[in-house]
Parts: C-alpha cells; structure tokens; sequence
C-alpha cells in the first residue's frame, strides 16, 4: 500500500468517525434511557444507543468502500450472509435497548444472525497446523463457528460495563488487525476493521472518561459480532499458520473475564442466564477500583494482545502454538488481585 493511499483511507475513516460523532450526539438527544439497577456501575439515568453512530458508519464506510474499492470485496454470497446477519442483530439489539426484551429473544436473534453467516459459506473450513499442516475441520466447521460467534457476541456485550471498556478494547483489536491484513493482503478484513475503528472513535468521547451515553447492546452485540466474523475472515490468511488465533488473542482480557466467569458461576451452582455484577472487572469496580483505571487495565491487555499477535506472526511454525500462552500472563496476576481487593472491601460474594 501506498503513503497515498493510507492518507485517503484516514481521511475517509476521519469522515466516518465525524458521522458516528454526528449520529451519538442526535441519540443523547433522543434520550433513550438506561436506568440505574443494582446490577450495573451508573447511579443516574444516561441515555443509550451510542452503538447506533458506530453501526450507521459502518454501513455507511463499507457501502461505498463496495462501490470504490473491488479489490476489498468478499465474494458475493459471503458479504451478502455478513452484512444480512449484521443487520438483523443490530436491529434486534437496538429494539431490546428500546424494549428490553428477554434474553432469550436475543439468543435468537444471535442465532439467526450466525445461522445466516454460516449458510453463506463463511466458517472455519480448514486452518494450517505447524507440525502436522492444513487440516481439515470438515463437519465440525459450520458448529463450531456458530458458538465461537455467539460467544464472541455475548462476551463484548457482557463486558460493556464500564465506561471505554468495550468501545476502547474493540477500537484496539481493530487497529491491530488492519495492520495485519493490510501486511497480509487481507483487503477486506482490513478496510472492515478501519471502518468499525472509524466508527468507534467518533463514539468513545461521549463515552469516556465520563459518560454521556452509553454504546447500548445495539453497539456491544454489533461490535461483538463484527469482530468474530473478522476472526474467520482472518483465518483465511494463507500466509499465517493458526491465523485463526489472531482474533482471541487480541480479545484475550474479554474472553478471559467471560469464560472464568461463566466457569466459575457454573460451579457455584448459580444460574447462568441471570443477571449479576460477577465479572471479574465489575467486581474490582465493587472493591474500590477506580473504573477508568478498570478500563484503562482492559486496554491493556488489548495492547498486550496486538502486540502478541504481531510476535505471532514474526515466530517460526513450530513455536506458534506457545505465543498466544503469553496473553494469559496478566490474567494470572489480575485474578488474584481482584480477589485480593475484593477480600479487604468484604465482598465475600461476587455475583
């Protein structure tokens, strides 16, 4: 790529941040309200939708990045299944932020939204293994990327708790992604990801360090659902073995929250579908943590992330399986200290 041609792509992602900019200020004035409840961080009413900039950005950047730019599209039928499950879910997701409608509602919207990505052919067909070489996942391609998109999905929108946390850990991994796919050929992925960075960073102002709305789950879900399509997308990199990997590492602090968080509930016998204030970075919140210094710890790990991800790409085959291990360093120093912070603030219950 082109000095030129980067210059062009910032200065379209600067015109898509002011439209996402545009459209979160006419949201706080529209005022769809969240309302403090004991389960989450805020203690005033503040609106939500802010998501709602994000996604009309994005539509907005990839409709004319398809007119503009063949050399970025996808084939036909994999757009047609990504831009259709995008859709939907954002829909579903912003008449919940108007509505709040169960959770089961929005499962399956999730599911149809992945149904309609995996029908279209984009799954996880096959990846190259060091020590063994292109596998074949065969029948287990269409399910297994099912759950890692409704697990991707769920985990952004569980973890948008606190103010910057899921808009500035997304904004990150797509920074760190463009640059790979643009390293990589991977044009789609890599205007994708500059187009939903665009569109996050015309909404984090009004959303930290103090909140003038909130993302709602219109933003969380979409951002969720976005960046796990972009993970299979990644994984078509040829010229990265386990390019699959790619994805969690960058997300690495938020999987790690959701799935020991999940795990740990299940162990404790509580129910999994109710609502709590149990994640790891709600509960260092809880115990007297600064929430900027939450988010900000958050970031980090999304540093951490991108920054494994390019060591990733530069290690020789037979050590790749070992570096996204290093993503899971700072966990090992995070559990405990929150469990420490929460012992001393006398929460002896977490969720």
């Amino acid at each position: 790529m082109t000095l030129a041609a980067l210059l062009r792509h910032l200065a379209f992602a600067v015109g898509l941040a002011l439209l996402s900019a545009a459209i979160v200020r006419l949201m706080i004035a529209v005022r769809v309200m969240d309302r403090p409840e004991a389960r989450k961080a805020h203690d005033h009413p503040t609106p939500k939708g802010g998501g709602v900039g994000i996604l009309v950005a994005f539509l907005v950047g990839i409709a004319i990045t398809y007119a503009f730019a063949d050399y970025a599209r996808l084939p036909e039928p994999y757009f047609r299944g990504v831009i259709e499950g995008t859709v939907a879910i954002a829909l579903v997701a912003f008449l919940d932020d108007l509505f709040d409608w169960p959770f089961t509602v929005k499962l399956a919207a999730q599911v149809l939204a992945a149904a309609v990505v995996v029908q279209s052919g984009l799954y996880i067909r096959d990846y190259r293994v060091p020590y063994i070489g292109p596998l074949l996942v065969g029948w287990l391609g269409p399910p297994v990327t099912m759950v890692w998109l409704l697990f991707t999905t769920n985990a952004m929108n569980f973890i948008d708790g606190l103010n910057g946390l899921a808009g500035g850990v997304a904004l990150i991994a797509c920074v760190f992604l463009a640059v790979i796919a643009a390293t990589h050929g991977g044009w789609f992925a890599y205007f994708a990801c500059l187009l939903l960075a665009a569109g996050l960073a015309g909404f984090l102002p009004f959303n930290f360090p103090r909140a003038r709305i909130f993302m709602g789950d219109v933003g969380s879900q979409f951002c969720g659902f976005m960046l796990a399509v972009l993970a299979i997308v990644a994984s078509r990199f040829d010229g990265i073995e386990l390019s699959l990997l790619l994805m969690p590492m960058l997300l690495s602090g938020v999987l790690f929250d959701v799935a020991f968080t999940l795990v740990r509930r299940g162990l404790a016998g509580e129910r999994l579908t109710e609502a709590h204030r149990g994640h790891l970075y709600q509960v260092a919140q809880r115990a007297g943590m600064p929430a900027v210094w939450v988010t900000l710890a958050h970031w980090g790990f999304a540093v951490l992330g991108g920054l494994c991800s390019l060591a990733f790409i530069a290690t020789p085959p037979d050590w790749k399986p070992y570096e996204p291990l290093l993503t899971l360093v700072p966990q090992a120093f995070w559990v405990p200290f929150v469990a420490m912070r929460a012992r001393s603030a006398g929460i002896r219950r977490w969720g």
